[in-house]
């Protein structure tokens, strides 16, 4: 017993000087106003201004609406790769592995790249706009979709899709009926993640550049760096870390019950 709690202190130790001590450093600062001494005013002062309304607002329909598009887009991808032959298939999948490693700013400079100003296509003014910011995002993040639900394709009986198609029921009834009831558990565990890391999300926004568009991370960076308004920041952090936590513990509760 004693070996085993030895055993359990490095690690211990490691999260605690690595996440939990600077964690609790950020929530000592949102409590100690630059007049001194300990207060809530910070928490009143960020949760009063518009400017903090405006950022979680954003910030929730970005990451609702990405997450909606990359369901969709990655439950209509997912039947393609696993159910529609056609050569490279194997490759896209496993391509899309390797995407998933892809930090996000790349992937944004490569969109304003062909529909930027200056871009192969032309000069389109909506990458600077929400839409632009939804619009990567929703490139970006797909592939989280798409891979549990890969995964979950390969364990489907192809036994139901042939009697399914042998008594006569047309492709769409059958991806509604028997593969859509099935891909339901995947479709939540991939969504859950999505909307947690849509909710994080700093460098698409970061460098699309777009006017007016604040979420909870860019409100932490402005407060921070252009304001120095440190507890004002921090109060922004620890409301974006609780939305995060609650929605993580979501994500696993869906990824358990899915079985990932």
């Amino acid at each position: 017993m004693t070996r085993r709690l030895l055993w359990t202190v490095p690690p211990v130790a490691v999260l605690t000087l690595l996440f939990l001590y600077p964690l609790a450093l950020v929530l000592q600062q949102s409590v100690q106003p630059d007049t001194g001494g300990t207060s809530l005013q910070p928490y009143a002062d960020v949760f009063a201004s518009e400017a903090f309304r405006h950022a979680l607002w954003t910030t929730v329909w970005l990451a609702l609406a990405s997450t909606v598009g990359c369901l969709v887009l990655g439950f209509a991808l997912a039947l393609v790769i696993a159910f529609v032959p056609f050569p490279g298939a194997k490759a896209v999948a496993r391509f899309i592995d390797v995407y998933l490693s892809f930090p996000s700013f790349l992937i944004t400079l490569a969109l304003l790249f062909i529909y930027g100003t200056t871009g192969i296509i032309g000069s389109f003014q909506f990458l600077t706009t929400p839409w632009g910011v939804l619009l990567a995002e929703i490139t970006y993040f797909t592939p989280f979709v798409v891979r549990p639900l890969l995964a979950a394709f390969s364990q489907l009986d192809t036994a139901q899709l042939e009697a399914a198609s042998s008594l006569g029921a047309r492709p769409w009834r059958v991806v509604r009926r028997v593969i859509l009831p099935e891909a339901l558990p995947a479709l939540a565990a991939g969504g859950s993640l999505v909307l947690v890391l849509c909710l994080n999300e700093f460098g698409i926004v970061l460098f699309t550049g777009a006017k007016g568009v604040t979420t909870l991370p860019m409100l932490v960076y402005s407060k921070a760096i252009l304001e120095s308004d440190y507890p004002g920041a921090c109060v922004v952090a620890v409301v974006n870390v609780l939305i995060s936590v609650g929605l993580y513990g979501l994500y696993r509760v869906v990824s358990r019950r899915a079985g990932a």
